[in-house]
């Protein structure tokens, strides 16, 4: 875990891979260069060091089935009522902690939230998110890109007129891109917060946010067929490197 002081500390990685997905049928598990979608965060997961575990979150026996087969631990399956379309995470992470409290009585002190649609997040990212988290104390570390398209040259329409999206932003003033001031956006890569924020505090990606920045070549977050061929791309790309 280089430059980070990990002490005592225990450190969880969830993958959360249900097994319905309505933009792209089957997601987690679709092939990306030759692997299932799901293979590559599992792969980079445990090349991670500082981890002392990484599991797999899933409704899905196909699912968990691959999961194990790339090294995943797969303790428990997910039950159907955390496993919707509109489950929010807040209940997959107290699930996970609770089923591993009382059947294996292991508490780690901090989760790393390690979703399958970053395949092009690298090992590195993982560590410096932690860095940030132990180092600066915060809630959260969330990882965020530069937006391609800036909020300030966004519009809303009005009965069809635009309007400015960001309210009391003259557009005009800002017609260069070089004017524009930096903007982000989360890239679903890497969450990674404390057991006490999610056990103790209830806060959901909510409290002091502190951000880790990632390039957009591996901030790829896959959603549709079109995704995919992005990621693929990227990496033929990299291979060639």
């Amino acid at each position: 875990m280089a430059g980070i002081m990990k002490g005592n500390k225990k450190i969880l990685a969830i993958i959360p891979a249900r097994g319905g997905s309505k933009g792209v049928p089957r997601k987690n598990i679709k092939m990306l260069a030759g692997k299932p979608l799901l293979a590559w965060t599992i792969e980079t997961a445990l090349s991670v060091q500082c981890l002392d575990r990484v599991i797999l979150s899933t409704d899905d026996r196909q699912i968990s089935e691959i999961g194990k087969q790339y090294g995943a631990d797969v303790p428990f399956l997910r039950p159907e009522n955390i496993a919707a379309d509109d489950t929010l995470d807040m209940p997959v992470y107290e699930h996970a902690l609770a089923w591993l409290k009382d059947n294996e009585n292991f508490c780690p002190d901090i989760i790393v939230w390690l979703r399958p649609t970053a395949p092009l997040r690298i090992a590195q990212d993982i560590n410096q998110a932690l860095d940030i988290l132990i180092k600066k104390k915060p809630d959260w570390v969330r990882s965020v890109c530069e937006v391609d398209h800036h909020p300030y040259w966004m519009y809303k329409l009005n009965d069809g007129r635009m309007e400015a999206f960001v309210a009391g932003i003259q557009i005009e003033h800002y017609m260069r891109r070089q004017l524009l001031p930096p903007a982000y956006r989360l890239n679903g890569a890497v969450e990674v917060t404390w057991r006490s924020t999610i056990l103790e505090k209830k806060l959901l990606y909510s409290g002091v946010i502190e951000a880790y920045i990632m390039p957009p070549d591996r901030s790829i977050d896959i959603d549709s067929e079109m995704d995919f061929r992005l990621a693929e791309t990227y990496m033929k790309l990299k291979e060639n490197e």
